[in-house]
């Protein structure tokens, strides 16, 4: 069997489930991180640091400052966790997936300098050349927290017991995302949806495909979004965002097509509309969906790299 560290091709266990928020002794608690996932091959003897995300892109190039992360382990392990941005003492999205999206190595340098990336680890998965997926959460946690060594930019997951109500109470007057809750003896299924990890969600976003934009006045668009059912692409209603800065520059650039993407239907008000190939992802935050299919109150936080537009399933 391949050594799974030599062969740098995990996929992150995925969360399969949402749900209100609730207390038992048989789940921990811990933050949703509003970050982009990422996994860490991290070896201290052979100074290697190795980032890749879902999609198996590797993350060092656009984070340099965690080039170092190996020295915050002492032995050689994988690491599940979320790379994060702060902005005014608070994980900012959208920041992260901008600096995902940058390709100048100059202003990667300046930017790491200016606003630098953390890592905060939640899992580890492979310890000391053992595969360590089937010990369950607990164990796995506690390898995790003797094996890691925080300082200011790599860090360890907290956690709590039992009192998911409360804390998803904290977590809401905080504005933060969420949380996640976990079943203390589930093992780890690479590359799988698993209903033991349970999502809990405070404010609302969800990502989607970015299928063309209409121009709007006041240097802004407004961009038509779509999600998967069944394998066909829905319309999802629209967001606004500036027309000034990269993303829209990335948008702008994909291949333009004549209409609508094949067998998607969209209502009235889109005859002005420039459609694009369904090839980028978006995330979008939002109050709740309207009765007509839409979103109430949309916010724009930006593209991401790490998902494939197949991937963006409608789920209601």
């Amino acid at each position: 069997m391949r050594d799974l560290f030599a062969a740098r091709s995990l996929k992150p266990m995925l969360i399969g489930v949402s749900a209100d928020a609730f207390d038992s002794r048989d789940y921990i608690y811990e933050l949703k991180m509003d970050g982009e996932r990422c996994v860490a091959y991290l070896d201290p003897a052979a100074q290697l640091t190795e980032l890749r995300n879902k999609r198996d892109l590797k993350m060092l190039p656009k984070v340099p400052e965690l080039a170092d992360m190996h020295k915050q382990v002492r032995k050689k392990c994988i690491l599940d966790g979320e790379l994060m941005m702060m902005v005014n003492g608070r994980p900012d999205y959208s920041a992260i997936q901008r600096r995902s999206l940058m390709s100048n190595k100059f202003k990667i340098e300046l930017e790491a300098k200016r606003s630098p990336a953390s890592f905060v680890a939640f899992d580890m998965v492979y310890y000391e050349g053992e595969e360590i997926v089937h010990r369950p959460l607990l164990e796995r946690k506690e390898l995790l927290a003797k094996n890691l060594k925080e300082n200011e930019r790599v860090a360890l997951s907290r956690f709590i017991e039992e009192k998911g109500v409360e804390f998803f109470r904290l977590a809401k007057e905080n504005e933060l995302e969420g949380i996640v809750a976990k079943l203390k003896d589930s093992i780890y299924i690479p590359g799988k949806r698993t209903k033991d990890w349970i999502k809990i969600k405070n404010l609302q976003d969800e990502d989607f495909v970015v299928c063309g934009w209409i121009d709007k006045s006041d240097h802004v668009s407004s961009l038509i979004l779509g999600q998967f059912q069944d394998g066909k692409l829905i319309y999802q209603g629209h967001v606004t965002l500036g027309v000034s800065g990269p993303d829209f520059t990335r948008i702008r650039r994909e291949k333009r097509l004549s209409g609508p993407p094949a067998g998607m239907t969209v209502p009235r008000g889109n005859e002005e509309a420039y459609w694009i190939e369904p090839e980028l992802v978006c995330v979008v935050k939002y109050m709740e969906r309207t009765a007509g299919g839409g979103l109430r109150q949309p916010v724009f936080k930006g593209l991401r790299t790490d998902k494939k537009p197949e991937e963006c399933i409608l789920d209601i």
